[in-house]
């Protein structure tokens, strides 16, 4: 059959310049990557040069730490360069040879490091505390070791974190079989587009084909999708499986009590606000259950299929919009976070900070990343659709977030947990929202941002708890000893929609697969924390539209804050307290409302 090129993903060098980012900021050339690669191969020795000497004196243990410091930067930035540059097209082979390379170098760092921390935790701690009080070097030290002294017990002998910090490649395994199975083999079937084009299904493609107004074409992606996931199930369900075994592995080797308790104890959140989130949650499927009854009236349905769910409620509203349209809405939308946030952002938007289109090869979805001494970056893989702009906004929430941390935090100190890193993205799309709601003059439009926004609140809070459940049931059965097949985690993905989506809801069997193409399940209990940050930047964005200034203050301190204190500690500083249910509530009362708003718009 004859393909389009029309509908044919272009390769790497068709992508035109102005949509591609500036790696060179980071390295202007793999000549010069090798350089720092040397570099930190040959300064290894430079660490263990102080091994057993960190506790003699208080200068002792700066000199160690900023040894360990300039290493782990540097070491971070030579592989987060090669991640980025296989990103962007994974089927280049010495893109795939320079992450090898870094993930090695990373395993080889982690072995010599591996004597630092169990040295420092044998150190008395008011010896400690007299050290960093003595010396003014070791300020900047201080919240990391308090953090260690807090970890001491899931923390092993020098001879054991060396063990296991060698194991750290093999540990890598799964993520990045699935990787290479889901961006670089897996191949997509042609479909028919509303214009009765071929064109390819891709990952960036679906949810744009799931946005159609023509049902057949949702459906045939929809079936298309799972058909490809279907053909590689058992594979993907081996990986998943293997991770969660990873899992268990280190839970148990770091003795703690589950593998729940060990994803969360690094932000220093208790078990609790993770059970509330899910209990709250379930505790509201009522709206959500509405919600999909008016979609199927909406849509005029007799039966509402899961490929009907990203369907425009409001149909004859076009909204394609091009990406230099968006970056203008986008500006506009943050304008509540002063000129200083938006001269950030602009630069953001024209100083290669961006990879914008799709391309063969190209990792799918979106993220933002980078390393502490260059500007941010953020991957998308630009559609011309609103999702498309409030996922801009998203990442260049990210993206300022690690710009200011970095500006004002040593080091050691800028990396922030994603515990808050989720609230600095989702209050660009909350306020983006609010400013479309306001100014668009056309009704239709208005109602269709509703739907959208509707749309970000099932996704963000709903879906994600619904993850976040799917997550910590197979951890338990693993560390029940029960089996993880495909049939297994298919049956309990399937119930769990039945349950969120409710009775108005065809819950199609091909739906049961959907695990199998959910990155974020390679790294565990993650997903919670879109929920939690959805809610808390839901109450900062009320506080900025309804203080002004004040507030974005304590939010722009927020954002410059790094990793300086604790996640909980830092939010409770910048206006919202997670610790009770209330942000959760109140986020489940607002889409209430907004359900309602929109059964009489409709």
């Amino acid at each position: 059959m004859d393909k389009s090129n029309a509908g044919k993903l272009p390769t790497r060098d068709e992508i035109p310049k102005e949509f591609k980012w500036r790696l060179e900021d980071m390295y202007p050339s793999v000549e010069k990557w090798e350089e720092d690669y040397k570099w930190v191969k040959d300064n290894l020795a430079n660490l263990e040069q102080h091994k057993g000497k960190l506790g003699d004196s208080a200068d002792s243990l700066l000199q160690g730490l900023n040894t360990y410091v300039a290493l782990m930067e540097k070491v971070e930035k030579v592989f987060v360069f090669a991640r980025m540059q296989k990103d962007q097209d994974n089927t280049n082979t010495q893109s795939q040879a320079l992450v090898d390379r870094a993930q090695g170098l990373l395993v080889e760092y982690d072995s010599v490091i591996s004597f630092l921390v169990p040295e420092i935790l044998e150190i008395p701690e008011e010896k400690l505390n007299g050290y960093v009080e003595s010396l003014e070097g070791l300020k900047i030290y201080k919240h990391f070791l308090e953090d260690l002294m807090r970890k001491k017990k899931h923390v092993l002998s020098e001879k054991e974190e060396k063990i296991l910090a060698m194991a750290g490649e093999v540990a890598s395994a799964p993520e990045d079989i699935f990787t290479m199975v889901n961006n670089a083999d897996m191949r997509f079937p042609y479909i028919t587009n509303e214009d009765g084009q071929e064109v390819e299904l891709t990952h960036g493609r679906y949810i744009q084909f799931m946005e159609s107004k023509d049902r057949n074409v949702r459906k045939q992606a929809f079936k298309s999708l799972y058909e490809t996931y279907g053909k590689q199930k058992n594979t993907i369900a081996a990986t998943l499986s293997y991770s969660i075994k990873k899992d268990i592995f280190f839970s148990k080797v770091r003795n703690y009590p589950s593998t729940l308790e060990m994803a969360l104890y690094g932000d220093n959140v208790p078990v609790s606000v993770y059970d509330n989130l899910i209990m709250a949650v379930e505790n509201n499927l009522g709206a959500l259950h509405k919600y999909v009854s008016i979609r199927k009236k909406a849509l005029k349905l007799d039966q509402l299929h899961m490929y009907d769910l990203y369907a425009p409620i409001i149909q004859d509203v076009d909204m394609r919009i091009p990406y230099s349209k968006a970056k203008e809405m986008v500006a506009e939308g943050l304008k509540p976070l002063g000129e200083r946030y938006l001269s950030i952002l602009q630069e953001g938007f024209n100083r290669g900070w961006i990879d914008v289109l799709e391309n063969q090869g190209k990792t799918s979805g979106a993220y933002s990343w980078g390393c502490y001494d260059t500007h941010p970056y953020v991957l998308m893989n630009y559609q011309e659709n609103i999702n498309n702009v409030f996922t801009l906004a998203h990442e260049m929430g990210h993206a300022i977030h690690s710009y200011l941390s970095n500006k004002n935090q040593p080091y050691i100190l800028a990396g922030y947990k994603i515990f808050v890193a989720e609230v600095a993205s989702t209050l660009n799309e909350i306020l983006l929202t609010k400013h479309l709601l306001e100014t668009l003059e056309d009704d239709k439009q208005k109602a269709y941002v509703l739907n959208y926004y509707l749309e970000q609140f099932r996704g963000t809070v709903y879906r994600q708890t619904m993850f976040a459940e799917f997550e910590k049931i197979i951890h338990g059965m693993a560390e029940r000893g029960e089996p993880l097949t495909v049939e297994s985690l298919s049956e309990v993905y399937y119930n769990l929609n039945v349950k969120y989506y409710g009775p108005q809801m065809v819950v199609d069997q091909e739906i049961a697969l959907e695990w199998a193409r959910i990155p974020h399940f390679y790294s565990s209990f993650y997903v919670y924390k879109y929920a939690t940050g959805f809610s808390a930047a839901a109450a900062l964005a009320e506080q900025i539209l309804d203080q002004g200034q004040p507030a974005v203050e304590r939010y722009l301190k927020f954002l410059s804050s790094g990793g300086s204190d604790y996640p909980i500690e830092l939010l409770k500083k910048a206006g919202v307290d997670m610790t009770s249910p209330e942000p959760v509530n109140q986020a489940l009362e607002t889409f209430s409302d907004l359900v309602e708003r929109m059964e009489q718009l409709i």
